[in-house]
This record gives structure tokens, C-alpha cells and sequence, in this order.
């Protein structure tokens, strides 16, 4: 089970860092952005907060912020296109969102840099 979960973890962690990126650096097919735009805050908290979920370091305050920048960017960025998730792309915001909240209260877990000396 906390070998799952620490996959679990750092799948998302990662997924969640390639975007960032992608936004910054426009890796991956993707344009950078001007730092000081709300997709360029949107890509530094990716490219920083994603390594630390995924080695598991401040994961629970990582991965709060983490899910409050999806939830955001879901209805900044998706929601105004279409009713749902679905319909406006914004599945992976979705899931990122509810992922990262369930870490955020969970925590880090055995496999991580918070949970060593366990």
C-alpha cells in the first residue's frame, strides 16, 4: 500500500513539474511564458513544488498549494470554456486538484524525505 501510494505520488508530482516546464522553459512542444504573468507564477510553483511532492520534502504544505493552483486554474483557465471538465479540457486539473488534497492530508508517507525514520 505505501509503495503505491509513493507511485501514486510521484507520477503526479512529476506530471505536474512538466508543466511547468513546459511553461517557463517551453519544453515538451510547449511556449514559454513571461514570468511575471499569472501562467508564468503558474509555471514557477509547477517547476518548484512538483520535485518537492515527489521526493516527498514539505510534501503536505507542497501539495496544499499545489492543489489550490489546479483548483484555480481550473476555473480561470477551463471552466470559462465549458460547463465541464469534459467539455473544457480541464480534466488534468481536475484530478491534479483532488490528488494533491488528498496528499496535502495524507502526507508524504513512508517512501519520502519526510517520512525517513519512520
Amino acid at each position: 500500500m505505501e509503495l503505491t501510494y509513493a507511485a501514486m505520488r510521484i507520477a503526479a508530482a512529476f506530471l505536474y513539474f512538466c508543466h511547468g516546464i513546459q511553461k517557463l522553459f517551453g519544453a515538451f512542444g510547449g511556449h514559454a511564458v513571461p514570468i511575471g504573468s499569472l501562467f508564468g507564477v503558474a509555471g514557477i510553483l509547477e517547476t518548484v513544488l512538483g520535485p518537492l511532492i515527489g521526493i516527498g520534502m514539505l510534501t503536505s504544505w507542497a501539495a496544499f498549494i499545489a492543489s489550490g493552483e489546479m483548483a484555480a486554474a481550473y476555473f480561470i483557465a477551463h471552466a470559462p470554456r465549458g460547463r465541464l471538465p469534459i467539455e473544457n479540457g480541464g480534466e488534468l486539473a481536475v484530478i491534479l486538484c483532488f490528488v494533491f488534497l488528498y496528499i496535502a492530508t495524507h502526507g508524504a508517507g513512508r517512501y519520502s524525505v519526510d517520512g525517513r525514520g519512520r
